[in-house]
C-alpha cells in the first residue's frame, strides 16, 4: 500500500534527482520533482547544437566517495568491451571486479554507459602551455625565465617560513599556500575573472573548500609518483589519497553528463515519481515550522498549481527561496539573502576545421591536442577557460574531423558582457581566440551562445551572514536544502549527491538535526567513510 506522505522536490538537477531516486527505492513516500526548464541535469545537462553536443562546465565523474562512484556505475555501466568479461576498477580503498558486457549484445543500450578518460588540463599563460596543476618541472621553469623563478621560489619560502596566520581572505589563502610570486602569476588573473571581484574580498573559505589539501608540495610529490608509477591495465580511480586538482583519470558518460541524468529521470519515473517539466516555483506555504504546499506556474498554459507536501527538497537559490516564502521573514535575514551574489556563465560553442595549436600524434603527426579544458591565465582577454569537446568524448561531435570546442565566459546577469546578442558574442571568441593564437578566425565554420544563470554562489556579499540565514531556514522541519544553489555552496555533482542522500537518511531515521548535511565537502574526507572509521 503506497505512503500517503508525499515529498516535493523543487530542481531535477545532481540533488533533485538523487533525492527522487533515493526516495523511491528506499520508501513508499511519494515523489514529485518540479522542475523551471525542460532538461534533466540543471548545469550538469548536455545541450546538443546541430548534433554536436555541448558540456557546460565540464564535469568529471570523479568521487572520493564509494557510494557515489557506485551509484554512478549502476546507472551506466564501464563502457563493453569487444570480448566481454571482467575489468578491474578502483575508487577509494577498494578495487571492484565488474563484468563489461560484450559489444553488440544490446544496441539500444551501447550508447549508455561511461567511458573512462584520461584528465589533462593546462594554463595558457605567455602565449605558452604550462601544467596544470603547476608542476614547477623543468618544462614550467624553462618558460618562466630565471628571474621569475627565482623570485617564486623565495616567495614560497618566504610563506613557509613566516606563514600567514588565519588567512581571511582568498589573496591570503594562495599566498599562504603557494607564495606570492605564484599567485600573481597564475592564480589572480584567472579567479579575478570569474569572480569579477578582487581576490581581497573574497572568503579564504572558498580556497578552504576548493582547494582543500592542495599545496606546492603536495603538487610535487604527485608529479614525482606518477612518472615513477608502474603502467596497469586496470581503471584506477583511487580517490583517497589524491587531491581533486590533481586526478589523473575519470568516468564520462559517452554522450555527455546530461546523459547520466535523462537516464536517472527514466528509472525514477519507471518507479512512479512524477516530473513536471516547465514548471517555475512561485510560493511556498508554511504553516509555522511546516512547509505544508508548494506552488508553482505551468508555464505552457500559465495556470498556477498548489501541490502539497510533507517533505521539501529545495534546491533552487536561496534568494530565490527566501522570497517565496509565504511567512514575515525578519527583516535582517531578508537583507542577507538579498545580497547574497551569484556569478553567471556564458558558453559560446565552435566549430572548427582544426585549431592553430597542434601536437603530434604517436605517429609523429600533427593533430588536436589532447587537453579536455584550458585555463586562459592572459589578461587581455575576457574568456576564462576552453574546453575541447572532443576530448571529453569523441561521441559528443557530430564529424570528428572538426574541432568542437567551448568558450567560459563569467560574468554577472545584466552586465555588459552578459548583455551583448549572441552575434556579438560569437565575434567576440572568435576574435579574441585568433588574438592569442589559439585559433585562426576564418577556420570557424559555426557558433552558438548558451547563457547560464546562477552558475557560482560567491562568498562575497553577505556571504559571511550566511550562517544565520541557514538557521533560520533549517528551522523548518520538514525542508532539506540541498545542491549547489540550495545550500549557497560551490559544490560538485558529487556533493550535490550526497547532501541529497544524507537529507533521504535523515527522513528515513527520523532525525531532525540537519548539521550533517552541510558536513558534507567542508573536510576531506566524506560522511560515510568517517563513519566507516568509527
Amino acid at each position: 500500500m503506497a505512503s500517503d506522505k508525499t515529498a516535493v522536490i523543487i530542481g531535477a538537477g545532481p540533488a533533485g534527482l538523487t533525492a527522487a531516486y533515493e526516495l523511491a527505492s528506499q520508501s513508499d513516500i511519494q515523489v514529485l520533482v518540479l522542475e523551471k526548464s525542460h532538461r534533466m541535469g540543471g548545469i550538469s545537462c548536455t545541450v546538443e547544437y546541430k548534433g554536436n553536443r555541448i558540456d557546460i562546465g565540464g564535469h568529471r565523474f570523479f568521487s572520493k566517495s564509494d557510494r557515489v562512484m557506485d551509484w554512478w556505475l549502476e546507472m551506466l555501466p564501464l563502457e563493453a568491451t569487444e570480448d566481454g568479461g571482467e575489468a578491474e576498477i578502483t575508487y577509494h580503498r577498494k578495487s571492484r571486479t565488474i563484468e563489461t558486457p560484450r559489444q553488440g549484445v544490446d544496441p539500444e543500450k551501447e550508447d549508455r554507459v561511461m567511458l573512462l578518460r584520461q584528465r589533462k588540463s593546462r594554463i595558457y599563460y605567455l602565449r605558452q602551455f604550462f601544467s596544470y596543476p603547476i608542476s614547477l618541472s623543468y618544462d614550467t621553469l624553462s618558460k618562466l625565465g630565471l628571474v621569475r623563478t627565482i623570485r617564486i621560489g623565495l616567495s614560497y619560502l618566504k610563506s613557509t617560513v613566516f606563514p600567514i596566520k588565519n588567512p581571511k581572505n582568498l589573496e591570503e589563502f594562495f599566498i599562504q599556500r603557494f607564495g606570492k610570486e605564484l599567485y600573481l602569476t597564475f592564480f589572480k588573473s584567472y579567479t579575478e575573472k570569474v569572480w569579477g571581484t578582487s581576490c581581497r574580498e573574497i572568503s579564504a573559505e572558498w580556497g578552504a573548500q576548493r582547494i582543500k589539501g592542495l599545496s606546492v608540495t603536495k603538487a610535487v610529490l604527485h608529479f614525482f609518483k606518477q612518472a615513477f608509477k608502474p603502467k596497469t591495465r586496470s581503471a584506477d580511480l583511487a580517490q583517497s589519497g589524491t587531491e581533486t586538482s590533481l586526478i589523473e583519470q575519470f568516468l564520462y558518460p559517452k554522450l555527455g553528463p546530461g546523459q547520466m541524468w535523462d537516464v536517472v529521470a527514466e528509472k525514477v519515473q519507471a518507479m512512479g515519481v512524477e516530473i513536471k517539466t516547465g514548471f517555475n516555483v512561485q510560493r511556498l506555504l508554511t504553516e509555522g515550522q511546516q512547509i505544508r504546499g508548494v506552488e508553482a506556474i505551468d508555464e505552457a498554459t500559465g495556470e498556477l498549481h498548489t501541490f502539497a507536501a510533507d517533505y521539501v527538497f529545495s534546491t533552487m537559490s536561496v534568494p530565490e527561496l527566501v522570497d517565496g516564502l509565504d511567512c514575515e521573514v525578519p527583516s535582517d535575514l531578508q537583507g542577507i539573502s538579498d545580497g547574497l551574489v551569484f556569478r553567471d556563465f556564458i558558453t559560446v560553442g565552435l566549430l572548427l576545421d582544426e585549431l592553430k595549436i597542434k601536437e603530434m600524434d604517436a605517429e609523429g603527426r600533427p593533430g588536436l591536442i589532447r587537453d579536455n579544458w584550458i585555463y586562459i591565465q592572459e589578461p587581455d582577454v575576457k574568456v576564462g577557460r576552453l574546453q575541447i569537446f572532443n576530448n571529453w568524448s569523441p561521441y559528443l561531435v557530430a564529424d570528428p574531423s572538426k574541432a568542437w570546442i567551448g568558450l567560459e565566459y563569467f560574468c554577472t546577469e545584466g552586465d555588459d558582457l552578459w548583455s551583448l546578442t549572441d552575434d556579438q558574442l560569437k565575434e567576440l571568441a572568435a576574435k579574441e581566440l585568433d588574438h592569442i593564437a589559439i585559433i585562426d578566425r576564418d577556420k570557424v565554420l559555426d557558433a552558438v551562445v548558451l547563457r547560464v544563470p546562477k552558475t557560482y554562489p560567491a562568498y562575497f556579499g553577505t556571504y559571511d551572514r550566511f550562517d544565520e540565514l541557514r538557521a533560520y531556514l533549517d528551522s523548518f522541519e520538514n525542508l532539506f536544502l540541498t545542491g549547489r544553489n540550495g545550500m549557497h555552496r560551490y559544490n560538485n555533482q558529487d556533493h550535490s549527491m550526497l547532501t541529497a542522500m544524507v537529507a533521504v537518511e535523515n527522513i528515513l531515521a527520523g532525525r531532525t538535526d540537519k548539521s550533517n548535511l552541510w558536513e558534507v565537502n567542508t573536510e576531506d574526507e566524506y560522511l560515510e567513510e568517517k563513519a566507516e572509521k568509527t
